[in-house]
């Protein structure tokens, strides 16, 4: 635990578990929350080892949870590394990070969870927490051993950018991690339903000439495994969710109090099909950006809480997988530090409400993935991201940590600038430099 002592001073402080929200002191001592009240400060400051940041109408949060991102290592080193990644997480507000299994090898053994997990101790920032796979080597046939890869560390399983398109594996899946009160994280694609396509089919797929990726190849799929978790009364997340006939289900679903939970990116909130006009392989995602009205239904699930977490699924790629055709390009955006100054713009629209964003940002992902949620309150650990919700900057001119270039927001101008984070009671990331 760190032994400075930090103290924001009249900081607004928002924590949606607790609805608070006022403007008031807050004292850290040796990583943990020492005292939050209105002009509690007086004494800390006078402190040897005080550290003083002044509020000047910044905020005060808990630092957030990322359900869904990809560091590559082992096996892609040089698209990200675990380092780098933490790092890229710690500059976004990040404290915790759920990794995906697709490295190489496959996350689908104690040994490869082990060494994830020993690489982010050696990295240090954000706490890491791999998601396994289902099935070994993610070929969606034998499951993979879940009781030791929970052991080992593992939080979830999934096989990510995989459907489990065989509706017995899945329900096999389901009732042995239902043992140990696990997700299974579905990638909701048939497979069949989308061969070779590039984008989504609608009328953008049609004028540019490609191989379109229909809804339902999603909503089936949605529609099949909620079928399964309720009979087999297991925790089922959907990952990227991205159409309205899926929310739908979902939202059916949580009405009769099946245990299901879904995800929604940042791109998938901003942008529709039509980015890709211009052939643009920054666009290029899995699933793909969806219709105006796949976008509204998406905002207005995340505002009323059917949408339970915001996900990066940060895909760093490198220019040899971006710079070319688009049907070679791999899919992916990354956006772990973009993340925050591209959705604080829409509280306000759809309905979505402050405390709901950053509910979905740090608490509902933080329960879905067995962590203690973040939070500002007395004798917790501090797990704290400062922002300033004027500042604006572009990603373009902005150091960033992540070797990821990849994301079609590069030159847009983003409000909302984390300027600090803790994670395990320690600084991860300051941009203050020392100063307030």
């Amino acid at each position: 635990m760190s032994s400075e002592l930090l103290v924001f001073r009249a900081v607004r402080a928002l924590d949606p578990a607790s609805s608070l929200d006022a403007v008031v002191d807050v004292i850290v001592d040796r990583g943990v929350i020492a005292k939050i009240g209105p002009n509690c400060a007086a004494d800390a400051v006078r402190a040897e080892h005080a550290r003083v940041i002044e509020g000047h109408g910044r905020w005060l949060v808990p630092a957030f949870v990322d359900l869904h991102a990809h560091l590559r290592e082992p096996g892609h080193e040089y698209k990200e590394e675990i380092a780098t990644g933490l790092r890229a997480a710690a500059a976004g507000g990040y404290a915790h990070v759920c990794v995906m299994p697709n490295t190489r090898p496959v996350n689908d053994t104690r040994a490869v969870t082990e060494l994830m997990l020993a690489r982010a101790a050696e990295a240090g920032g954000p706490s890491l927490h791999p998601i396994a796979a289902i099935t070994v080597g993610q070929k969606g046939k034998d499951l993979t051993e879940m009781a030791e890869l929970r052991d080992a560390g593992a939080v979830g399983v999934s096989d990510d950018g995989v459907c489990v398109m065989s509706s017995a594996v899945m329900r096999r899946a389901l009732e042995y991690a239902k043992n140990f009160d696990m997700p299974v994280i579905q990638h909701a694609e048939d497979h069949e339903l989308t061969l070779g396509a590039d984008m989504h089919e609608g009328v953008i797929s049609a004028r540019l000439g490609l191989r379109g990726w229909p809804r339902v190849a999603e909503d089936v799929i949605v529609a099949r495994d909620v079928i399964l978790a309720e009979y087999v009364k297991a925790r089922y997340h959907v990952a990227h969710v991205s159409t309205a006939g899926a929310i739908a289900l979902i939202r059916e679903a949580k009405s009769r109090g099946v245990p299901v939970t879904c995800e929604v990116t940042p791109h998938h909130l901003l942008l529709t099909d039509a980015a890709l006009i211009g052939y643009d392989t920054a666009c290029k995602v899995n699933p793909p950006l969806r219709e105006e009205e796949d976008v509204v239904a998406l905002r207005e699930a995340l505002a009323d809480g059917t949408i339970d977490a915001i996900a990066t699924d940060h895909a760093p790629h490198s220019p040899l997988e971006k710079d070319c055709e688009l049907s070679e390009a791999s899919p992916g955006i990354m956006g772990l530090e973009l993340c925050f100054g591209l959705l604080l713009g829409l509280v306000g629209k759809e309905r979505l409400s402050l405390p709901r964003l950053l509910d979905a940002l740090s608490v509902r992902p933080a329960k879905i993935a067995g962590v203690e949620p973040p939070s500002l309150r007395e004798g917790a650990r501090a797990e704290l991201t400062l922002v300033d919700p004027e500042l604006a900057w572009t990603p373009r001119t902005t150091q960033l940590h992540t070797k990821g270039r990849n994301t079609p927001f590069m030159n847009h101008e983003l409000r909302g600038k984390v300027l600090m984070t803790l994670a395990r009671g320690e600084i991860a990331f300051d941009a203050l430099g020392g100063g307030s």
